[in-house]
């Protein structure tokens, strides 16, 4: 690994690239904050695959893009007098310590000693320490993006206000809720009325992502894991069709089926 004045030279060295860039560069010189926010988004999709492919040569390139579009923006900044790459970290190392009383000052968010905390009770610290942050959020929920994705939207809720105390008192309990939700979700679906069905299946995501949740499944990573083997599983079914020569449109269920067993086998 590198030493830290080999880091810094090396983050010297991206900012004066940026610099140039932004002069001489067309493209580069046309961005705005708009212009890249949906660059921004990919790229940061682009960091969240390479991470659930354990890809670390992929990690460290996607990381890389993100940091570009970090100092980018930082530039951006800059040039109208508005903020630069110095008020970016002075601010963040600020906040950061400011979220850390534990570490930097051994107190809790009264100011009161504390040492030895668990992962799960820094979170509920950290959750206090921000309403209390000067032009911070002024309530548990405001600080969640509109835009996330909803099955990470609906994560970070419950987490949120887990840390604040309103939870199940045991997680097994989550369990009596979900059933509930199905139970309901079948009834919308038997009367046959769209919009109450897709209430309640709302209603019955939102109640699983929570069951992940207390069981410590991130239902982000779940699903797409899920996602990954299915694609993995039908791509075996329709190589094998085509080696047989058929068409997957031709073939029966029970055709398909049988490659579908197979290709479990495989894995």
């Amino acid at each position: 690994m590198h030493t830290r004045q080999e880091q810094l030279a090396a983050f010297e060295r991206l900012l004066d690239i940026m610099d140039v860039l932004r002069v001489q560069c067309p493209w580069d010189k046309k961005q705005t904050f708009e212009s890249l926010r949906e660059n921004t988004i990919e790229e940061a999709f682009e960091l969240a695959s390479a991470i659930s492919k354990k890809d670390m040569t992929e990690i460290s390139k996607e990381v890389g893009d993100v940091l570009l579009h970090v100092v980018f923006y930082a530039k951006m900044g800059s040039e109208t007098n508005d903020f630069d790459i110095a008020d970016v970290c002075n601010k963040l190392c600020d906040k950061l310590i400011f979220r850390h009383p534990h570490v930097f000052k051994g107190e809790d968010a009264n100011g009161q000693h504390v040492s030895g905390l668990k992962p799960d009770e820094v979170s509920q610290l950290w959750e206090q320490v921000k309403l209390k942050e000067k032009g911070g959020n002024k309530t548990v929920l405001a600080g969640i993006p509109d835009a996330l994705p909803a099955l990470v939207k609906a994560y970070r809720i419950q987490d949120k206000v887990a840390n604040v105390g309103f939870d199940w008192e045991k997680r097994e309990d989550v369990w009596a809720k979900v059933k509930e939700e199905i139970a309901e979700f079948e009834a919308e679906v038997e009367n046959m009325d769209e919009e109450k069905a897709t209430e309640e299946m709302g209603d019955l995501f939102f109640a699983l992502v929570n069951a992940a949740r207390l069981y410590n499944v991130r239902p982000d990573n779940a699903l797409e894991k899920t996602n990954a083997k299915f694609i993995r599983r039908f791509n075996y079914v329709e190589q094998k069709a085509k080696e047989k020569g058929l068409s997957l449109k031709e073939m029966t269920l029970d055709q398909m089926e049988a490659l579908w067993q197979e290709a479990k086998t495989m894995e």
